[in-house]
């Protein structure tokens, strides 16, 4: 048991993501505070998590996988985020609420069954589904606040028109679902809860838009091919966790800020974790603006323009990920700044420390550096890059069977 317990700390310890940027200040917490709270946040954690580990490394997935009860303990799920997306408790507090039917027919009157129906109503639910299913929606899927989607047990796929919007709305969990080419919408009426339908202009053709939400975690889906980004967070959005996702096939991967003009998303904090950017990406992994983006532990392996850009003086710290440069000579850079001369971009403030470069990848750091403080509790989220690929060799939906480990 007390060899169990130092493992356990030994992993919190190295894998919490810190909350870096508190309020609505443009400016740094004190260090020293930041620390105290990162300890704060790991013994809180520890009392969550404690009870499994899998020992691959991944926090997320040690915290549940090895539970082959997982389908009884489904809502146990929502204690297992890391991140500044780590208090979205989703449905936890709420029904399962299982969709049985996978028509969309009417976006303003949907039918009971339908994932529509769920996602709109006020109560908190945890949505899961009664058999595999294709759902092709007619509209936008306008998110109700306190919902989890989870695919877990069954193959879900999401596409062929719009798809998930999280607008205006608080604590989602999207969990285990295919989520690909998804088209433009709009200019009708839609549903967004039981007593309110809206009309809608013409939608980007997002995997997932996030859209003034807050508290979110977007965890162990496939997304490909959609019309606009993958998955997109604008207009004072925050407190997001995107983790162990599997994304190919798509040009502007990941718009995180509205424009450079748009200041209230100075106050965005983003964790992206454990994710595998494959095959057929080409830029955007993603593009900042303004707040503050936390890239650890992923794993890229794929990009024809660059990996992670941005504008606006946003801070990024990039942190034990894996970088597989292409062979083109003009695509080695990882980073590209964007929209400033570089007399104003070198004040900006991206680090890169404990990154792997590969294939001659080779990322352009900026700003003044962080002092030992600082670091400190920014190190205290990564585990080694050497470990990336067996940390991430299971992102993307997971073939999750009844009554045996995911």
């Amino acid at each position: 048991m007390a060899t169990t317990s130092l493992c356990l700390l030994f992993l919190f310890c190295f894998f919490l993501v810190p909350a870096l940027i508190e309020s609505s200040s443009p400016v740094h917490q004190d260090p020293e505070l930041v620390v105290q709270e990162v300890q704060r946040a790991v013994n809180a954690s520890r009392r969550k998590l404690g009870y499994l580990s899998c020992g691959t490394g991944n926090p997320i997935d040690d915290c549940w996988r090895c539970d082959p009860n997982w389908q009884n303990n489904r809502q146990r799920l929502a204690d297992c985020a890391i991140g500044f997306g780590k208090n979205a408790v989703g449905g936890r507090d709420g029904r399962i609420y299982v969709v049985t039917d996978s028509g969309d027919d009417d976006p303003v009157t949907p039918k009971p069954g339908t994932l529509r129906h769920a996602v709109i109503q006020d109560e908190p639910l945890w949505i899961i589904f009664a058999r595999d299913m294709t759902i092709q929606l007619k509209e936008e899927l306008i998110m109700n606040s306190f919902k989890t989607i989870d695919g877990r047990g069954a193959s879900v796929h999401i596409s062929g028109g719009p798809c998930i919007t999280i607008q205006y709305v608080t604590n989602i969990i999207i969990h285990g679902l295919h989520i690909h080419d998804c088209k433009q919408g709009g200019n009708t009426y839609v549903r967004d809860s039981p007593r309110h339908y809206g009309w809608r202009t013409i939608s980007d053709g997002d995997g997932v838009s996030i859209f003034g939400g807050s508290h979110v975690w977007v965890d162990h889906c496939s997304l490909s091919n959609c019309n606009d980004g993958l998955i997109d967070a604008i207009h004072g959005s925050t407190a997001i966790t995107i983790s162990n996702n599997f994304m190919t096939h798509h040009d502007k991967v990941m718009l995180l800020g509205h424009s450079d003009s748009y200041t209230q998303d100075k106050n965005m904090q983003v964790t992206i974790a454990f994710n595998h950017f494959g095959e057929g990406l080409v830029q955007r992994m993603p593009r900042c603006r303004l707040g503050y983006f936390h890239v650890v532990n992923n794993d890229y392996t794929h990009w024809e323009m660059y990996a992670i850009g941005g504008s606006a003086a946003p801070t990024i710290n990039s942190q034990s990920n894996r970088f597989v440069a292409p062979d083109d000579r003009f695509s080695k850079e990882v980073t590209k700044y964007e929209d400033a001369p570089e007399s104003e971009w070198r004040r900006w403030n991206w680090r890169s420390e404990g990154d792997l470069m590969v294939n001659g990848a080779f990322f352009t750091a900026s700003g003044a550096g962080a002092s030992a403080s600082y670091a400190k509790a920014s190190s205290l989220s990564a585990r080694p890059s050497s470990l990336v690929g067996s940390m991430t060799i299971g992102s993307g939906v997971l073939s999750c069977k009844k009554g045996s480990r995911c």
